[in-house]
């Protein structure tokens, strides 16, 4: 029987500019496939240290598996790692469609004055877009509106800090230091709120807001406690991007 092919991990070249270096990586994510199984392939605990993340994002390139969603935010930090001018960024959404409610992550990119992103979707319009947006505002908008085509409501926002470029950090990912109730805000007022944030995160001044108040993350208890039913959150977000 014929071995399927195994498309080879991007390297990244000197003569690379940094939109077709996420290009390469977008491409060799889109090569992997969307998980349409229903089954996990990797586990993914949000509170592990970045090390170990890497580790497992390690693996996934070895095994040249189908991914979702939050491996896809996994798989992009690993293949960003070493490139100072690239800062990366967890964005996670809580939508509403026909009574039920979905969640989607995707991994924020930021260079050079410019935002974009980096994923994995069922829908072409909610992973990756170019590194064109000249504020974060754009870029989230521009989700919601991709959203809309699909008769999704965007209910919540949560965006986390820059991830380290140091693979083997101790340091788990930030994933929600800013979270909005984007359905009940005027866009003006949802601007305002991500570009005093945008600007708190290009001048590193924020800090983990797990650092103040574990318990209050854990309360919610969606994301932070995967091991309950090892797939459910992930799958769920990812299974439900589609309409």
């Amino acid at each position: 029987c014929v071995q399927p092919s195994v498309p080879p991990v991007p390297n990244y070249k000197l003569s690379m500019s940094v939109p077709e270096w996420l290009q390469a990586i977008q491409t060799y994510m889109k090569m992997l496939q969307y998980n349409h199984t229903g089954t996990q392939f990797f586990e993914i605990r949000k509170t592990r240290p970045l090390s170990g993340l890497m580790e497992t994002a390690k693996e996934m390139t070895r095994e040249s598996l189908p991914i979702k969603c939050l491996e896809a935010v996994i798989l992009g930090i690993y293949l960003t790692n070493g490139q100072p001018s690239v800062e990366r960024f967890p964005i996670s959404f809580k939508t509403h469609f026909s009574g039920n409610y979905f969640h989607h992550v995707v991994l924020g990119i930021y260079c050079n004055g410019r935002y974009g992103s980096l994923g994995m979707s069922r829908r072409s319009d909610l992973m990756d877009k170019p590194l064109t947006y000249r504020t974060l505002s754009d870029l989230i908008f521009e989700f919601e509106d991709s959203y809309k085509k699909y008769l999704h409501s965007v209910k919540k926002v949560k965006i986390g800090l820059y991830v380290p470029h140091e693979p083997h950090s101790f340091q788990p990912i930030e994933w929600k230091q800013l979270v909005l109730n984007v359905s009940k805000m005027m866009r003006t007022e949802v601007r305002k709120e991500l570009e005093k944030f945008a600007r708190d995160m290009r001048m590193k001044i924020l800090k983990p807001s797990s650092a103040h108040s574990p318990m209050k993350d854990r309360s919610r208890g969606k994301s932070l406690s995967p091991r309950r039913r090892q797939a459910s959150p992930q799958r769920r977000a990812c299974r439900r991007d589609k309409s």
